[in-house]
């Protein structure tokens, strides 16, 4: 980078940001910065002169890799990157409008849109506040309840056959399948970055070729069953407590825009098997319970098989995704969390429906090296 080229694209940034809350209304609104997450978006609060606050969205356009185009190839996605491969949204603020939109229109708990600039990646949301589950927990509040709207959430949602195309206000976006293509990045993940942060582990061409034959059936039956709506990163971080509302309203939804069709196992897994905070096989349990007796009509021994055998592909996958920040990107921090998953999928692994995973982690990923 030339000398001062940050600083001058970062002070044109800012400039546009300014013009952006002028034009909204908003010129005179404090301004807060919050912290992050592992995304390129960012956050700040603004106080209005009369008392309102309301949360500002920048997501810089064309810092991430595109989208998937709908109906483009395996190949021709693996030519865009990969946000195309795994069908990320790729920070895109049209997918975060359609998708606020479109779950508000089933009654529940999206930010409104106040004001947004798609093509600046500029957007100002309502507030929902701070009272994220994962916090509102750790100061000791009961957890039942949060747990119990989340699983009225989902069944809400998984009670509704989701339209191809997400439309609000103007603004669209595909709604497409977590399907194979994007199941096998999920997976693949793991094998191409857990040996870089785990030495003793090498994965030949024997492992790798047992690998794809663990998984293929499983991504093949998620992508054949992928018939709901998926948040796709439903977890105690992204969930906030608005106990004011009534019923699944109570859940306030977040970080949603990466939105697929899937199978309904997947979302449940992202909330039942969270890396950030310990779910006792007790709360998983409940939840469970809570979703069949809302979901009357569903074969429990069949869907726990599928809860079991997506939620190991998701642990793989964010087990894979934590060793790559912490080698690659230098956030150690993950390397911390992983354990707590490897207990997660010790739980999974008790189906015996998952045998042949469990064969494959015993025979090339030793105990020492879950940890």
């Amino acid at each position: 980078m030339a000398p001062g080229k940050g600083v001058h694209l970062g002070s044109e940034r800012e400039g546009l940001k300014a013009e952006f809350l002028r034009a909204s209304g908003f010129g005179d609104a404090r301004r807060e910065p919050l912290s992050g997450d592992a995304s390129t978006r960012a956050y700040e609060r603004l106080y209005t002169p009369a008392g309102r606050t309301l949360i500002f969205m920048d997501q810089p356009p064309a810092v991430e890799t595109a989208p998937c185009p709908p109906g483009a190839t395996p190949a021709e996605r693996a030519a865009l990157g990969y946000n195309a491969l795994a069908r990320l949204a790729a920070g895109r603020v049209d997918a975060f409008i359609a998708t606020a939109g479109w779950l508000r229109e089933q009654s529940l708990s999206a930010p409104e849109i106040v004001a947004a600039d798609l093509r600046a990646g500029l957007a100002v949301l309502e507030d929902l506040g701070d009272d994220l589950f994962a916090r509102l927990i750790e100061q000791g509040q009961d957890e039942a309840p949060m747990y119990a709207g989340a699983i009225e959430a989902l069944a809400r949602l998984h009670a509704v056959t989701p339209p191809d195309v997400l439309n609000y206000g103007g603004v669209s976006w595909p709604l497409l399948t977590y399907d194979e293509t994007a199941l096998a990045t999920a997976d693949g993940i793991f094998i191409e970055w857990l040996p870089k942060l785990k030495a003793q582990l090498a994965f030949g061409p024997d492992a790798i070729a047992g690998w794809e034959a663990v998984w293929a059936p499983i991504r093949r039956h998620g992508d054949m069953n992928a018939t709901v709506f998926c948040h796709r990163d439903y977890h105690a971080e992204n969930l906030i407590w608005l106990p004011g509302r009534g019923g699944a309203r109570r859940v306030g939804l977040l970080d949603f825009q990466d939105a697929l069709k899937a199978h309904p196992a997947w979302d449940l897994s992202m909330l039942l098997h969270d890396a950030r905070r310990q779910v006792t096989p007790g709360r998983e349990e409940a939840c469970l319970d809570l979703y069949f007796r809302l979901r009357p009509d569903l074969d429990r021994q069949a869907f726990l098989v599928d809860f079991h055998s997506l939620g190991a592909l998701n642990i793989v996958r964010i087990l894979g995704i934590f060793a790559r920040l912490t080698t690659r990107d230098g956030k150690p921090r993950y390397a911390s969390l992983m354990p707590r998953l490897w207990g997660y999928l010790d739980r999974c692994l008790a189906d015996p429906a998952l045998a042949p995973l469990k064969t494959w982690l015993d025979r090339h990923v030793p105990a020492e090296a879950r940890s």
